[in-house]
């Protein structure tokens, strides 16, 4: 599986039960990645969605135990170090700012043998610059 999430420059996730923040055009950026593939998130990340028309998008609760090799999972608001043997890639997206947070994503990338393998940058909706970074284990 091939695991998307939006941290900020403290790996923060989410404060209060409640996700940091939120970008149409961000959303766009992740629907564009998953592109005619299966993008996976459970019943609270559905909510970012309601508007948006894809038939990638398949809503479980479960959605990490069940999405197989090569299909997106969009994680808010549970942790994926649970499911890192079964993860392939990791897409950060990073709001280049610091929130206040109490949910971190939790894999550690450098200690676990994770490498970037690219970079990029645009404007979100939101925010002025929201920064794309892909990691590959190994």
């Amino acid at each position: 599986m091939i695991v998307i999430t939006v941290i900020d420059d403290n790996m923060g996730m989410m404060f209060n039960n409640r996700r940091q923040s939120q970008d149409c055009i961000l959303r766009e950026q992740i629907l564009a990645l998953a592109g005619s593939g299966r993008l996976w998130m459970n019943h609270y990340t559905y909510r970012q969605f309601l508007n948006c028309d894809s038939a990638s998008i398949t809503v479980d609760d479960a959605f990490l135990a069940k999405a197989g090799a090569g299909e997106y999972c969009f994680v808010e608001n549970v942790s994926p170090a649970c499911y890192e043997k079964h993860i392939e890639k990791i897409v950060l997206f990073r709001w280049n700012r610091t929130y206040p947070a109490d949910f971190y994503f939790d894999i550690d990338l450098a200690g676990s043998g994770w490498r970037q393998v690219e970079t990029e940058e645009f404007p979100g909706s939101s925010h002025k610059k929201i920064t794309k970074e892909t990691y590959i284990h190994g």
